[in-house]
């Protein structure tokens, strides 16, 4: 029973409707359905009436919509394994550990090589009395108490270094009665320490001592000084007044 009317008057429209009847109102019909307010002009356009005589107009109402994003779906499969990263930048030192528990003691092992010990002696004497008759002369035993691996040389009198390290010397004599003693113990030919007594009415034995430290190849022995009076050192076949005597403290190999 009712039309569509649309009325160019803004913000005004009636409605009304008879079947198969469609009608185009009138400006003298538009006066009469509707009436102005005060110091209002009636349009200008005309006013139709839009409709299917045939089709009812129903009113469109637009579909639903859902705001997808509010929506949580259920939780997906787990996707495929990344490509590994770049290593980052290497971290500061964490703190000491604490101490682990004591292990478990190993096996014996095998049994090592025996050291190699190193050794040095000699200990020689003289029974000859000597008289210095040259400004430099050598003292030559005649006596061989201990002698190891031959080091000492009986000939030469000199004692040569085949193990290098620290070596004792000792050197014992007698002296002669008014006649001077002057004795040197030499490190090749360098004087290192001396032995000597002053002339005297009385004979006296007199030692000298002392540590060296040898190289390989070093030669120690004993010389006799020829100074402004004779040199003499006192002994006989029967007893040994001089000695010399030397031996390795310490290989320098050792640590």
């Amino acid at each position: 029973e009712y039309g569509c009317i649309h009325s160019a008057v803004p913000g005004s429209s009636w409605v009304w409707e008879k079947k198969a009847e469609c009608y185009r109102l009138r400006p003298e019909e538009t006066r009469e359905k509707y009436s102005p307010r005060q110091g209002e002009d009636l349009p200008t356009s005309r006013c139709y009436r839009c409709c299917d005589p045939s089709t009812p107009v129903y009113q469109t109402i637009p579909p639903p919509q859902i705001n997808i994003t509010i929506l949580k779906g259920e939780k997906g499969d787990r996707g495929d394994r990344g490509l590994q990263g770049k290593y980052g930048k290497i971290g500061s030192t964490g703190p000491r550990g604490h101490v682990g528990p004591k292990g478990q003691k190993g096996s014996i092992g095998a049994p090592g090589n025996h050291c190699k010990s190193q050794y040095a002696a000699f200990s020689v004497g003289r029974k000859k009395a000597l008289h210095s008759n040259d400004y430099f002369q050598p003292v030559v035993f005649d006596t061989e108490f201990v002698n190891l691996y031959k080091h000492f040389n009986m000939f030469t009198g000199k004692f040569y270094c085949y193990v290098p390290g620290i070596y004792f010397f000792s050197l014992n004599v007698h002296t002669w009665n008014q006649k001077e003693t002057y004795l040197h113990i030499m490190k090749n030919e360098e004087e290192v320490v001396i032995l000597y007594a002053q002339v005297s009415d009385r004979s006296i034995m007199q030692s000298q001592s002392l540590m060296m430290e040898l190289r390989e190849e070093d030669e120690v022995w004993v010389r006799l000084f020829k100074g402004e009076r004779e040199n003499a050192i006192f002994s006989d076949e029967f007893d040994t007044y001089i000695t010399f005597s030397g031996y390795l403290v310490k290989p320098a190999s050792e640590p």
